[in-house]
């Protein structure tokens, strides 16, 4: 196994949780007026909603999805007696779902924020760069939809599985269980840890807000005003 596959599978997972985690600390901290979505709805409304809606059901079906599929380890799916290739076709089936519906979420957002001109004008690179690589990242992962189908067995997503495992849980050895892994798996692995990379710098950190007010909900008191 040579160098650079150690470093993109063995290594760069934890440079990228670092930088994602110490990256939006530093940025609450330091630039708190710049922590928002930068909506576009003041601008123009259009089709703002159906590509919103489209784009964030698909995005958290995704992360979900994903965070379940390759963060539950194998003997859990065993012992409910879910096979390896049923598991398989479930996850290609429902990614492929939430990924038509995020791509075409994208897609409207990318044409309504390139094309409007009020818009276009206050869009920053960054928000560039966060669309072209979820893009990117969502045709790369509807792409090995069609590898998958090629081997029902499930042993490519256990290989997934049980290096995500190794990595969240500090094991040695993670970048050796991808190695023989197809490129389109490892460019789709690698585009993702980017997008935590790039997290903190962007306007995605409005989902740690996102996940705050979900707390709020939750809390067994408020401070309400009173007239």
């Amino acid at each position: 196994m040579d160098y650079f596959q150690q470093f993109l599978f063995g290594i760069y997972p934890y440079v990228a949780g670092t930088i994602f985690l110490l990256g939006s600390l530093v940025r609450f901290e330091r630039e708190q007026y710049t922590w928002k979505s930068d909506s576009s709805q003041l601008l123009k409304r259009g089709n703002l909603r159906v590509g919103s809606i489209l784009f964030h059901v698909g995005i958290l079906g995704l992360f979900f999805g994903h965070l379940v599929g390759l963060l539950t380890p194998v003997a859990v799916w065993d012992a409910l007696g879910i096979t390896h290739s049923f598991k398989q076709g479930f996850a290609m089936a429902m990614g492929g779902i939430f990924g038509i519906m995020c791509l075409i979420g994208v897609l409207i957002l990318m044409h309504r924020r390139l094309t409007e001109p009020r818009i276009a004008a206050q869009t920053k690179f960054a928000d560039k760069l966060v669309m072209v690589w979820i893009l990117a990242t969502l045709l790369l992962g509807l792409s090995t939809i069609p590898v998958s189908a090629g081997h029902m067995d499930g042993h490519m997503m256990v290989l997934l599985m049980t290096w995500a495992q190794h990595v969240v849980t500090f094991q040695g050895g993670a970048a050796l269980i991808v190695q023989e892994a197809p490129i389109i798996f490892k460019l789709h692995l690698f585009m993702g840890m980017s997008l935590f990379v790039i997290f903190p710098f962007t306007r995605l950190v409005h989902i740690w807000s996102g996940l705050a007010s979900v707390t709020y909900l939750s809390r067994a008191w408020q401070l309400v005003r009173t007239r």
